[in-house]
């Protein structure tokens, strides 16, 4: 088992700046086929990818957030990070990260990014 938390989510203004971390209780990318990804869920709609990030350090990202967004790692910490800037008010929903490790997929609980107008 693997536990993810979320942290760093919060309240702000539109074309604002936040960075979202996600720490794992173990080591993570140990595999070459794990991966890590931010997924983001709004009220009513389905969970969507935002962005993902492989053991070998491949990244991809939802056409919604490119050049917005930016996802990193730091494997001494065993943390992932979501980098956001130019925040738009569609932005706003509940941001998950998820470890796929082995086959398996484990979520964390999720931090709420609120951006207003």
């Amino acid at each position: 088992q693997v536990q993810l938390v979320e942290s760093g989510g919060g309240l702000v203004q539109a074309g604002g700046s936040l960075r979202l971390s996600c720490a794992a209780s173990k080591t993570i990318f140990s595999f070459t086929r794990d991966a890590m990804a931010w997924y983001r869920q709004a009220p009513g709609k389905q969970r969507d990818l935002v962005a993902r990030i492989t053991s070998g350090g491949s990244t991809n990202y939802a056409d919604s957030v490119k050049g917005r967004f930016t996802i990193s790692r730091d494997g001494a910490k065993n943390t992932v990070y979501l980098q956001m800037n130019s925040l738009k008010p569609e932005d706003t929903a509940l941001y998950y990260c998820k470890f796929s490790h082995l086959g398996n997929d484990y979520w964390g609980q999720g931090t709420q990014v609120t951006v207003s107008s």
